[in-house]
């Protein structure tokens, strides 16, 4: 299938076309606008225009500790048309099961990454899926790698959609001194589980991921457990097999830059993902007390009570979610 001509097509046609190129913008975004920042700004060290640069890295040195104190979340960025051409695009939709009280903070734990992350991505850091006006008071934040915030003009995008590192400094700046009602977005499984990203494959790395639940105790926030149907349908990802070549090169790329690189295709031009519906599920509220230096006893309970939320909330959504009642939750 071919993308839309724009000129001459009817409505339909016209928002096919939108919708595909808004799809492609982003799915270009994650991983090359960081380096094509870099790349502009090396250029122009080398032009008349040096100045420039030179007075951004300046400015951004003074500004250094800005992501971690909330950073600058942008109403105007977070309501572009465009997130809601993405959304219509698969599409998305956001399920709300329970209240949140927008007098309490929350650590919403995001399951499964999936290759890029495009469900968390559209409904925590753009207002396309209405998380404002399903949770009324209470305010999203992905929290993503740290490094991002460090490269030049590329934080800037990164922090007008509401997103922070998902450093130790920026979570508690969040839960302590940024009042009541943050829901601070973890994709628990990381880089680790983008790699196991397959069609039909559900399974997610949590066992031995524990420091987001110290983190709710040391704080008192919340714990949600956050579902999302078809993250893993929207590519088609090359798998390495554990010891080869391209398997100890991702390894290695993950334990310098943080991330794994995956090699994927879409249904087409290669890297345009599949239409299939993606539906991001926000379970219960776990209470979690206050515990500024909670035990590992207390830390493995309250993770053992959210792995329980997990797997109850995928079985019971996962059929109204286009899953079969013979699909599990792996969960290593």
């Amino acid at each position: 299938m071919g993308l839309p001509f724009p000129v001459g097509c009817d409505t339909t046609q016209m928002k096919d076309f939108l919708e595909n190129i808004s799809v492609l913008q982003a799915v270009l975004t994650l991983p090359l606008l960081g380096p094509a920042c870099i790349g502009l700004m090396v250029y122009l060290m080398f032009t008349s225009l040096w100045l420039l640069p030179t007075l951004y890295f300046i400015w951004q040195l003074k500004d250094r500790h800005t992501p971690e104190r909330g950073g600058r979340r942008t109403a105007f960025v977070r309501n572009w048309k465009v997130w809601k051409l993405i959304r219509d695009y698969f599409p998305m939709k956001l399920v709300k099961t329970a209240e949140l009280n927008p007098n309490k903070n929350y650590i919403l734990g995001c399951h499964p990454h999936g290759v890029l992350s495009l469900g968390a991505f559209t409904t925590f850091t753009t207002e396309a899926c209405g998380f404002m006006d399903l949770f009324p008071g209470v305010r999203s934040c992905l929290c993503i790698l740290s490094g991002l915030f460090k490269i030049p003009l590329y934080r800037e995008y990164v922090m007008a959609t509401g997103c922070c590192p998902v450093s130790k400094p920026s979570l508690k700046h969040l839960l302590s001194k940024s009042g009541k009602g943050n829901a601070l977005v973890i994709i628990i499984g990381g880089a680790a589980e983008s790699l196991l990203s397959v069609p039909g494959v559900n399974a997610v790395v949590m066992k031995q991921r524990k420091g987001f639940v110290k983190v709710a105790l040391e704080f008192g926030a919340d714990l949600v457990p956050v579902y999302s149907y078809g993250e893993n349908d929207m590519f088609r990802q090359v798998i390495f097999s554990e010891g080869s070549v391209g398997w100890r090169l991702q390894q290695l790329f993950k334990k310098i830059m943080g991330f794994a690189p995956c090699l994927f295709m879409g249904e087409r031009w290669f890297w345009m993902p599949y239409h299939c519906p993606v539906t991001i599920v926000v379970g219960s509220p776990i209470p979690v007390p206050t515990r500024p230096s909670p035990t590992q006893e207390e830390v493995d309970h309250y993770h053992g009570l959210y792995m329980e939320s997990l797997a109850k909330l995928f079985n019971e959504h996962k059929v109204s979610c286009g899953l079969s009642e013979s699909h599990e939750l792996l969960i290593t």
